[in-house]
């Protein structure tokens, strides 16, 4: 199949990044590396989660971030949300995507929200309607679609179960998840075939953490499948507090350094990209997790 001639890029570093983060960030701080990001070119940013504060103080400040950002049009703004609560408070933001999940290994769905995967989709069920009703579009992330902390490899088939029961509630797209970022091409790729007879390839986006440094080449197998939507998060930002030893998301310098390297376009200015993933960085105290950020910012320094 020939590889796509532009991607499109969601960046999840405020949401999914930022959640895991022990030391608290402001506000204030999450605006701002939104306002970077989409004057570095980004058209979709995940910008928080309307979750309980309890479990994730991170995302406490959903309603003022949400509230402070200076929108701008051609851009969309997505918020997680796990329940009807979460929801409900997420509609007064107005978001233009919301967010419902699922996992592709019951023991991963137990641990994480306390249910099986079906009872989960239930769940989500009069979320996905009221956010269609409202003009609110639905995007479902299929986590732990090529392997589990718990159970280990997953099976093909319960992707293509999962994605079923996505479909069936009316998610619109969804993403396929390598959460703990074990997965390889060949199991990648098994994974979306899985998800296509429920989601054609437009309307799949790939998602791919970077613990055992597989995400790019995961990124490579999906787009030979005409895979053109993807997640990443800049400063290769987050990791998942479900899942032990994971790692953050594959960073958006590196993709869009391998993606403009292969002739793809994806309509951002990599430097401004590299200076908000400095900046989320440095506020952080450490370098970017991005081996194209340091190879840029090195560069510059010299």
């Amino acid at each position: 199949m020939p590889l796509p001639s532009r991607v499109q890029l969601i960046d999840v570093g405020p949401r999914d990044g930022l959640q895991n983060e022990k030391q608290p960030v402001p506000a204030s701080v999450k605006i701002e590396l939104v306002h970077r990001l989409q004057a570095a070119g980004l058209t979709e940013i995940e910008v928080t989660s309307f979750v309980s504060p309890k479990w994730v103080p991170q995302m406490a400040d959903n309603a003022q971030v949400m509230a402070g950002i200076q929108r701008q049009a051609g851009v969309r703004y997505s918020v997680l949300t796990p329940n009807a609560q979460g929801f409900e408070a997420a509609r007064l933001s107005k978001p233009d995507e919301i967010v419902v999940f699922g996992a592709a290994s019951e023991a991963f769905s137990q641990k994480n929200i306390n249910c099986s995967i079906a009872e989960s989709i239930e769940r989500f069920a009069p979320v996905v309607q009221a956010a269609l009703a409202a003009g609110i579009a639905v995007r479902g992330a299929m986590s732990c679609t090529v392997g589990c902390p718990y159970e280990g490899d997953i099976a093909p088939e319960r992707v293509a179960y999962l994605a079923g029961l996505m479909k069936q509630i009316g998610v619109q797209r969804v993403d396929v998840a390598d959460t703990i970022g074990a997965g390889t091409p060949l199991k990648v790729q098994k994974a979306i075939e899985a998800t296509l007879p429920y989601f054609d390839v437009d309307h799949i986006c790939g998602h791919f953490h970077d613990t055992y440094g597989q995400a790019l080449a995961n990124t490579l197998a999906s787009l030979q499948m005409g895979v053109w939507n993807f997640q990443s998060s800049v400063a290769g930002l987050g990791g998942c507090p479900y899942a032990k030893g994971a790692t953050g998301n594959v960073s958006t310098e590196d993709v869009v350094y391998m993606l403009h390297g292969m002739g793809i376009a994806t309509g951002i200015d990599l430097d401004k990209l590299v200076d908000a993933g400095a900046f989320i960085s440095d506020f952080l105290g450490r370098q970017p997790n991005s081996n194209v950020a340091k190879a840029i910012l090195n560069k510059r320094a010299g």
